[in-house]
């Protein structure tokens, strides 16, 4: 009996040929993968070889664009008075490239701690963070935090907003000479529903909500916004709505006690598709119920409807970055277990999430070789020695990639979202596997530029360490071999890579 191919699997199991729109962020054509629809992947593993880091900032922009697109549609359903912000929450990824991209693209700030709000603040300084954005400070408030935004508002940003997560915030925030804007987070909906403990930390109590409200309308600073987060990677668009309704209440009880109270920001919790194949979410239904819903419920209280504002990390970044993994051996599972995918890299620095994050998933497509028999895999690295550095989790069904073994190359979706802020960049990994090259994609006009970060080096890795390595003495130079072809007809080695058909920046160091 002929064995199923990578291709039939995934026609019977997604309803993709083969060819053409496999995702919102990845197409295949002619047998390639494509980023964003426009960056050939395959093309980089025969130039880069892997592991590889590959960033194309223009996918962050779609994003943003396609949400505030979704809004517009809503409001204008729903004749929606109010107005729609887009905040990009930054903790998801701090890197100056994802963060100058989402604001390029016209989004809002919203910081967690003192550190991402000293980056906000010198992009203030810079007039890349301009006066008219919202900076929402979210999070438990340590001194150098709010110092920080003493600091930011005295320098003349108006529209920072500290969103009190406790009274001695306010306390802390009460005296500054510079009026403020100020902000409360609702205690209630961080598990409301039971599915998000940890998430019920933070915010306020609805005694604690009216106190704060009476202190700052007896000083020089105003009530302007209202925070409820429900959780993370919400799908059920139901539920969602429902959970948020007690929230809406909660503005509208409120926004009748104060006139200034004019922003309902729902949080986070917008699920994104790098994580899951067949991944469906009704983004424009969803903003349009949730309109449809501060409409009749502020009508029911007798208070206008607010503006309203969406918090977006994973939604904003997840799909931007993808990592390129190449399989260096197979090792034969036992008995009626599947074979073990070797990986020339460690998948729990790679995928922390994958560890932290019960029944995280990613979106795992081969580069090539879809013509070739499907088989059940699971990934290890091979840059460790620990039992759990595997993908997917033991408990968890394997993945169906193609037999082709040592030398198919693998793009790992959805990596761009805290997988590398939780895992952190520069410094030492686990096992001191080194961090992969990097290509970083952006645009300038109509030209894509690349910039090209080198593979983290071991001499520098053990510097942190405090060792000092010393340099090989007369070291011979390395012969080049030719480029070896693995099963899966992807280079596993190259000597003189073909050059990208992009405008490419000189290398540059991390």
């Amino acid at each position: 009996m002929k064995q199923q191919t990578y291709t039939n699997y995934m026609q019977d199991q997604f309803g993709f040929a083969g060819e053409g729109q496999l995702t919102d962020f990845m197409v295949r054509r002619e047998g390639e993968l494509f980023l964003g629809g426009h960056l050939n992947l395959n093309e980089l593993a025969r130039n880069y070889g892997a592991p590889l880091e590959v960033v194309y900032t223009p996918q962050i922009t779609a994003q943003v664009e396609r949400m505030y697109a979704w809004a517009e549609v809503a409001r204008q359903a729903n004749n929606y008075a109010g107005r729609f912000l887009y905040a990009y929450a930054t903790k998801a990824n701090f890197a100056a490239e994802a963060v100058q991209t989402a604001l390029a693209a016209g989004v809002h700030y919203e910081t967690s701690a003192a550190a991402d709000l000293t980056i906000a603040h010198s992009l203030f300084q810079q007039g890349l963070l301009t006066e008219d954005r919202l900076i929402c400070c979210n999070g438990s408030k340590e001194p150098n935090y709010l110092a920080a935004i003493r600091a930011l508002r005295l320098d003349g940003a108006a529209n920072v907003t500290p969103v009190l997560d406790d009274l001695d915030e306010l306390d802390a925030l009460l005296d500054l000479p510079a009026p403020l804007q100020f902000g409360v987070r609702e205690r209630a909906a961080g598990n409301r529903d039971g599915l998000h403990p940890g998430n019920d930390r933070f915010g306020l109590s609805d005694a604690e909500l009216r106190l704060a409200a009476e202190r700052i309308a007896a000083s020089p600073h105003q009530l302007v916004l209202y925070h409820a987060m429900i959780g993370s990677q919400v799908e059920d668009e139901a539920h969602f709505l429902a959970t948020l309704r007690a929230s809406v209440e909660g503005y509208c009880r409120l926004r009748r006690q104060v006139p200034s109270l004019r922003y309902f920001n729902f949080g986070g919790g917008v699920p994104t598709s790098g994580y899951r194949l067949g991944f469906s979410f009704d983004y424009a239904g969803f903003l349009s119920r949730l309109m449809a819903t501060l409409i009749e419920t502020c009508a029911a209280y007798d208070v206008p409807v607010p503006d309203l504002i969406g918090e977006f990390g994973r939604y904003t970044v997840a799909n931007h970055s993808v990592l390129l993994l190449e399989v260096g051996a197979v090792k034969h599972g036992q008995a009626g277990q599947p074979d073990w995918y070797l990986m020339n890299s460690s998948m729990m620095v790679s995928l922390p999430d994958a560890l932290l994050v019960e029944g995280q998933e990613f979106v795992m497509l081969p580069l090539s070789d879809w013509d070739r028999p499907v088989v059940p895999v699971r990934l290890a690295g091979r840059r460790t020695c620990d039992s759990d550095d595997v993908y997917p989790r033991p408990h968890r069904p394997p993945l169906m990639l193609p037999n082709s073994g040592a030398g198919l190359l693998v793009a790992v979706c959805g990596v761009g979202a805290y997988q590398q802020m939780i895992s952190g960049r520069g410094g030492a990994h686990h096992c001191l596997s080194p961090e992969p090259a990097r290509i970083i994609v952006s645009a300038q006009g109509e030209q894509l530029v690349t910039r090209y970060v080198p593979q983290q080096d071991q001499a520098s890795i053990m510097r942190l360490l405090g060792y000092q390595p010393r340099p090989v003495p007369n070291p011979r130079p390395l012969r080049l071999t030719p480029v070896v072809v693995g099963a899966s007809g992807v280079a596993r080695r190259r000597i003189q890579p073909r050059p990208l058909r992009l405008v490419r920046e000189a290398a540059s160091g991390d």
